[in-house]
Protein backbone atom coordinates (compact mmCIF):
# COMPACT_ATOMS: atom_id res chain seq x y z
CA UNK A 1 0.00 0.00 0.00
CA UNK A 2 1.44 3.43 -0.90
CA UNK A 3 2.35 5.90 1.80
CA UNK A 4 4.23 5.57 5.04
CA UNK A 5 2.72 5.01 8.50
CA UNK A 6 5.53 5.88 10.90
CA UNK A 7 2.94 5.83 13.70
CA UNK A 8 2.61 2.04 13.33
CA UNK A 9 6.35 1.41 13.89
CA UNK A 10 8.26 1.30 17.17
CA UNK A 11 10.76 4.10 17.86
CA UNK A 12 14.29 2.99 17.06
CA UNK A 13 13.11 0.29 14.67
CA UNK A 14 14.42 -0.15 11.14
CA UNK A 15 12.71 1.69 8.33
CA UNK A 16 10.03 -0.29 6.46
CA UNK A 17 11.10 -2.52 3.55
CA UNK A 18 11.30 -0.72 0.22
CA UNK A 19 12.53 2.57 1.69
CA UNK A 20 16.13 3.52 0.91
CA UNK A 21 18.35 6.42 1.95
CA UNK A 22 19.74 7.53 -1.42
CA UNK A 23 22.44 10.14 -2.11
CA UNK A 24 21.33 13.23 -4.01
CA UNK A 25 24.84 13.91 -5.33
CA UNK A 26 27.53 11.25 -5.35
CA UNK A 27 30.17 11.69 -2.64
CA UNK A 28 28.25 14.04 -0.33
CA UNK A 29 27.47 13.12 3.31
CA UNK A 30 24.15 11.39 3.97
CA UNK A 31 21.28 12.85 5.97
CA UNK A 32 20.37 10.55 8.88
CA UNK A 33 16.75 9.35 9.14
CA UNK A 34 15.65 7.68 12.40
CA UNK A 35 12.34 6.71 14.01
CA UNK A 36 11.70 8.56 17.28
CA UNK A 37 8.90 9.07 19.83
CA UNK A 38 7.00 12.37 19.68
CA UNK A 39 3.74 13.19 21.52
CA UNK A 40 2.49 9.60 21.96
CA UNK A 41 3.39 8.51 18.43
CA UNK A 42 6.34 7.55 16.26
CA UNK A 43 7.66 9.99 13.67
CA UNK A 44 10.70 10.16 11.40
CA UNK A 45 13.51 12.46 12.53
CA UNK A 46 15.80 13.87 9.83
CA UNK A 47 19.23 15.19 10.80
CA UNK A 48 21.29 16.96 8.13
CA UNK A 49 24.90 17.99 8.73
CA UNK A 50 26.28 19.51 5.51
CA UNK A 51 24.48 16.56 3.90
CA UNK A 52 21.98 15.67 1.19
CA UNK A 53 20.22 12.33 0.84
CA UNK A 54 16.60 11.37 0.30
CA UNK A 55 14.54 8.61 1.87
CA UNK A 56 12.85 7.22 -1.24
CA UNK A 57 10.44 4.46 -2.34
CA UNK A 58 9.79 3.21 -5.86
CA UNK A 59 6.58 4.56 -7.37
CA UNK A 60 3.51 2.52 -6.42
CA UNK A 61 0.93 5.31 -6.52
CA UNK A 62 -2.05 5.24 -8.88
CA UNK A 63 -2.74 8.93 -9.50
CA UNK A 64 -6.07 8.10 -11.16
CA UNK A 65 -7.31 6.60 -7.87
CA UNK A 66 -5.38 8.62 -5.30
CA UNK A 67 -4.20 11.99 -6.67
CA UNK A 68 -4.07 13.66 -3.22
CA UNK A 69 -1.22 13.43 -0.73
CA UNK A 70 -1.72 14.29 2.96
CA UNK A 71 1.14 14.49 5.46
CA UNK A 72 2.51 16.13 8.62
CA UNK A 73 5.91 17.66 9.20
CA UNK A 74 7.76 19.97 11.56
CA UNK A 75 10.99 21.91 10.94
CA UNK A 76 13.06 22.95 13.94
CA UNK A 77 14.05 26.27 12.37
CA UNK A 78 14.79 27.91 9.01
CA UNK A 79 18.20 27.13 7.49
CA UNK A 80 20.38 30.19 7.89
CA UNK A 81 21.44 31.55 4.51
CA UNK A 82 19.29 29.17 2.46
CA UNK A 83 17.76 30.49 -0.76
CA UNK A 84 15.96 28.00 -3.00
CA UNK A 85 16.37 30.33 -6.00
CA UNK A 86 20.19 30.21 -5.73
CA UNK A 87 22.03 27.00 -6.62
CA UNK A 88 24.81 27.66 -4.11
CA UNK A 89 22.28 28.04 -1.25
CA UNK A 90 19.53 25.65 -2.35
CA UNK A 91 18.69 23.75 0.86
CA UNK A 92 15.48 23.03 2.76
CA UNK A 93 14.72 21.58 6.21
CA UNK A 94 11.84 19.54 4.82
CA UNK A 95 10.73 18.40 1.37
CA UNK A 96 8.28 15.91 -0.08
CA UNK A 97 9.62 14.68 -3.45
CA UNK A 98 7.90 13.04 -6.43
CA UNK A 99 9.76 11.81 -9.53
CA UNK A 100 7.86 11.26 -12.79
CA UNK A 101 8.39 9.36 -16.01
CA UNK A 102 7.80 11.00 -19.39
CA UNK A 103 8.96 11.30 -22.99
CA UNK A 104 12.46 12.78 -22.72
CA UNK A 105 12.64 13.23 -26.51
CA UNK A 106 10.17 16.13 -26.10
CA UNK A 107 12.58 18.04 -23.88
CA UNK A 108 14.77 20.89 -25.02
CA UNK A 109 18.39 20.30 -25.91
CA UNK A 110 19.38 22.19 -22.75
CA UNK A 111 17.22 20.00 -20.50
CA UNK A 112 18.56 16.82 -22.07
CA UNK A 113 22.13 18.09 -21.68
CA UNK A 114 21.43 18.90 -18.02
CA UNK A 115 20.22 15.33 -17.48
CA UNK A 116 23.43 14.01 -19.07
CA UNK A 117 25.55 16.12 -16.73
CA UNK A 118 23.49 14.96 -13.74
CA UNK A 119 24.02 11.34 -14.71
CA UNK A 120 27.78 11.81 -14.99
CA UNK A 121 27.95 13.58 -11.62
CA UNK A 122 25.49 11.46 -9.69
CA UNK A 123 25.71 8.16 -11.53
CA UNK A 124 21.97 7.92 -12.09
CA UNK A 125 19.41 9.20 -14.54
CA UNK A 126 17.56 12.39 -13.69
CA UNK A 127 13.79 11.80 -13.82
CA UNK A 128 11.78 13.31 -16.67
CA UNK A 129 10.28 15.67 -14.08
CA UNK A 130 10.48 16.17 -10.32
CA UNK A 131 7.85 17.93 -8.20
CA UNK A 132 8.74 18.96 -4.66
CA UNK A 133 6.73 20.43 -1.82
CA UNK A 134 9.16 22.38 0.33
CA UNK A 135 9.57 24.22 3.64
CA UNK A 136 11.19 27.51 2.61
CA UNK A 137 11.53 31.11 3.75
CA UNK A 138 12.61 32.18 0.24
CA UNK A 139 9.03 32.72 -0.95
CA UNK A 140 5.53 32.66 0.53
CA UNK A 141 3.51 29.42 0.56
CA UNK A 142 1.85 28.84 -2.80
CA UNK A 143 4.78 30.23 -4.79
CA UNK A 144 6.58 28.02 -7.32
CA UNK A 145 10.39 28.02 -7.52
CA UNK A 146 12.26 26.37 -10.38
CA UNK A 147 15.43 24.57 -9.42
CA UNK A 148 18.31 26.95 -10.31
CA UNK A 149 20.01 24.24 -12.42
CA UNK A 150 17.07 22.76 -14.34
CA UNK A 151 13.45 23.60 -15.05
CA UNK A 152 12.69 19.85 -14.83
CA UNK A 153 12.64 20.24 -11.05
CA UNK A 154 9.87 22.49 -9.75
CA UNK A 155 9.32 23.32 -6.08
CA UNK A 156 6.05 24.48 -4.53
CA UNK A 157 6.48 26.29 -1.21
CA UNK A 158 3.96 24.99 1.36
CA UNK A 159 5.56 26.03 4.69
CA UNK A 160 7.99 28.58 6.07
CA UNK A 161 5.88 31.49 7.25
CA UNK A 162 6.98 33.26 10.44
CA UNK A 163 5.76 31.07 13.29
CA UNK A 164 5.88 27.80 11.32
CA UNK A 165 9.21 26.72 12.85
CA UNK A 166 8.85 24.23 15.68
CA UNK A 167 5.18 23.58 14.90
CA UNK A 168 3.60 20.43 13.50
CA UNK A 169 1.73 21.23 10.28
CA UNK A 170 -0.87 19.10 8.53
CA UNK A 171 -0.75 19.55 4.75
CA UNK A 172 -2.71 18.28 1.78
CA UNK A 173 -2.06 18.74 -1.96
CA UNK A 174 -3.50 17.44 -5.23
CA UNK A 175 -0.41 16.09 -7.04
CA UNK A 176 -2.11 15.92 -10.45
CA UNK A 177 -3.35 19.50 -10.33
CA UNK A 178 0.00 20.79 -9.05
CA UNK A 179 1.97 18.92 -11.72
CA UNK A 180 -0.25 20.29 -14.49
CA UNK A 181 0.16 23.81 -13.08
CA UNK A 182 3.97 23.75 -13.04
CA UNK A 183 4.79 21.51 -16.04
CA UNK A 184 1.83 22.45 -18.28
CA UNK A 185 0.92 18.83 -19.14
CA UNK A 186 -0.68 15.86 -17.38
CA UNK A 187 1.69 13.84 -15.18
CA UNK A 188 3.16 10.54 -16.27
CA UNK A 189 3.77 7.61 -13.95
CA UNK A 190 5.38 8.33 -10.58
CA UNK A 191 8.70 6.45 -10.56
CA UNK A 192 9.61 7.32 -6.97
CA UNK A 193 8.59 9.41 -3.97
CA UNK A 194 9.97 10.29 -0.59
CA UNK A 195 11.44 12.82 1.82
CA UNK A 196 14.49 15.06 1.66
CA UNK A 197 16.20 17.19 4.30
CA UNK A 198 19.42 18.78 3.03
CA UNK A 199 22.07 21.31 4.09
CA UNK A 200 24.90 20.44 1.67
CA UNK A 201 24.94 23.80 -0.11
CA UNK A 202 24.83 26.04 2.97
CA UNK A 203 27.14 23.77 4.98
CA UNK A 204 24.85 24.00 8.02
CA UNK A 205 22.93 21.61 10.25
CA UNK A 206 19.18 21.25 10.57
CA UNK A 207 16.58 18.89 12.02
CA UNK A 208 13.04 18.12 10.92
CA UNK A 209 10.37 15.54 11.68
CA UNK A 210 7.90 13.82 9.35
CA UNK A 211 4.61 12.20 10.31
CA UNK A 212 2.49 9.71 8.36
CA UNK A 213 2.09 10.16 4.60
CA UNK A 214 -1.20 9.12 2.99
CA UNK A 215 -2.49 8.99 -0.57
CA UNK A 216 -6.20 9.73 -0.93
CA UNK A 217 -8.93 10.09 -3.57
CA UNK A 218 -9.51 13.61 -4.91
CA UNK A 219 -10.34 16.36 -5.17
Amino acid sequence: MPGLAFSMIAPGASLPPGWKNLPVVHGKPMTQYTLVHDSQTTVLQADANRSASALMHEGNIDLAQTPVVAWRWKAEKPIEGADNRDGSKEDAPARLVFAFDGDKSKLSLFDRASMGVAKRLGGQDLPYATLMYIWSTTAAPGNVIANPHTGRVQMIVVSGRPGDAGQWQSLRRNIVQDYQKVFHEPPGRITGYGLLTDTDNTGTTTRAWYGDIQFLPGP
